[in-house]
């Protein structure tokens, strides 16, 4: 069951009741992972800390719900696959076209509302427990924030820039509901850091995408040891997961925006990549620009950078910019962010949005005059104004970023590494 995604996990009750075997994680405990109010209760018996949430079966119901927990709340139908349908909604206006042409809200069909956590730091842990003992075979630091899809965010074995205590912290609460879940073979756990406190997002009582992951940047077995404990075998007796890294790995989604026109390559809760690539080396930065080179990104090593962010972004953004400029770069922005960026005493121009008037930016990126574009949004219209500046950026192959996080993380790894520079390893040499 656990190597075949949420899908058999939805199946298992039924086949057990078929009298099939279920050889791993028992059906009751799947239950017990996917039912709101059960598992509800088991995080309250933990201690552990969740975000607000709340099932609504109506219009009325979804609203005051997020009236209770404070916009912006994340919208998803109940049991989607992918992110499907889920939705960061931040006013009434933006709810009730959400109900309207999202999901068919019902007694059958509620939808589930979760307060959202702006700007935290999502983590993923994998875990291995026989019933006995519990190993956690990698703690992965997202680059994108919380409320992009984990599967379209990028992601660092071991944590980049995350304190030991928060890791041992989630290593602990990960641990604790291996063992109250009895997980017999893989369980991946979702949790997301915001203001120093460790907040549970959602259990999976099954491999997660991150397996193959892990696996490959480890050396490690992870696979066949949790399917040799599914079938009875206890992890004593098993190859130990190997944890000790003295190097880095960066995982980076790979999409299919360039097939076809028009799409928005904007990062949002519902998942949107088809596959995925890996960087390695001694260091965070160079791990990185590597992913960015596999998933087809070259990055630039001069030219002018388009700044567009949302309020929320434009103190993190700050650093990456003057990076940036220290490197030699020209950096070009709109009007609230260039005002904002030029009281920070950074020499940026200021550049017109497209209902201001040509020359505007996507002009110049049609034009080949940028060579690298940072563009965060927050909100509906926000999302839809900025959609040609993305999209011209896909026409022209320009790299483009659609999170403060990973802006950041790019204007490090420009600064820091040349990728003339770059040297090949094969990956046995990083396990020795």
């Amino acid at each position: 069951m656990q190597f075949g995604g949420q899908t058999p996990l939805k199946l298992a009750s039924a086949l057990e009741e078929a009298g099939i075997p279920i050889l791993g994680t028992t059906p009751d405990a799947i239950d017990l992972a996917e039912d709101r109010e059960r598992f509800a209760k088991l995080v309250n018996q933990l201690k552990l800390k969740q975000p607000e949430n709340g099932i609504a079966y109506s219009r009325d119901e979804a609203l005051a719900r997020a009236h209770y927990i404070g916009y912006p709340v994340l919208l998803r139908p109940s049991y989607v696959l992918g992110g499907r349908a889920m939705e960061i909604v931040d006013s009434d206006a933006q709810l009730d076209d959400y109900i309207a042409t999202a999901v068919n809200v019902s007694g059958e069909s509620p939808v589930l509302v979760d307060q959202y956590l702006r700007d935290a730091i999502e983590c993923d842990v994998d875990v291995l427990c026989d019933g006995e003992d519990v190993v956690v075979a990698g703690v992965m630091q997202h680059i994108e924030e919380a409320g992009v899809h984990s599967g379209d965010s990028a992601c660092s074995l071991p944590p980049y820039s995350l304190p030991g205590e928060i890791i041992e912290e989630m290593e602990r609460q990960s641990e604790a509901l291996a063992r109250a879940l009895k997980v017999r073979g893989l369980m991946n756990v979702q949790f997301a850091i915001k203001d120093g406190e460790v907040y549970l997002i959602e259990v999976n009582p099954r491999a997660s995408r991150t397996v193959p992951f892990v696996a490959k940047a480890t050396g490690s077995q992870v696979a066949k040891i949790a399917s040799r404990v599914m079938a009875g075998e206890m992890l004593a007796d098993l190859p130990k997961i190997r944890r000790e890294m003295d190097y880095v790995a960066v995982k980076e989604a790979v999409f299919p925006f360039a097939r076809f026109p028009g799409s928005d390559p904007v990062l949002t809760p519902e998942m949107k990549s088809t596959g995925e690539v890996m960087g390695i080396d001694k260091d965070f930065p160079t791990a990185f620009i590597k992913a960015q080179l596999g998933e087809g990104s070259k990055l630039p090593e001069s030219g002018t950078v388009f700044v567009s962010v949302k309020d929320g972004d434009k103190v993190q953004i700050v650093e990456p910019v003057r990076q940036l400029l220290d490197h030699g770069f020209t950096v070009v922005a709109t009007g609230g962010t260039q005002a904002y960026l030029t009281e920070q005493g950074l020499p940026v121009e200021r550049i017109n949005k497209v209902a201001e008037g040509r020359p505007h930016i996507v002009d110049k990126i049609s034009d080949g005059e940028i060579a690298l574009v940072f563009n965060t949004t927050e909100g509906w219209q926000s999302h839809k104004d900025s959609q040609s500046i993305r999209a011209s950026a896909l026409e022209m192959k320009i790299p483009y970023y659609t999170t403060a996080a990973a802006s950041a993380a790019v204007a490090e790894a420009i600064v820091t590494v040349s990728v003339g520079d770059l040297a090949v390893r094969s990956l046995q040499d990083y396990y020795r």
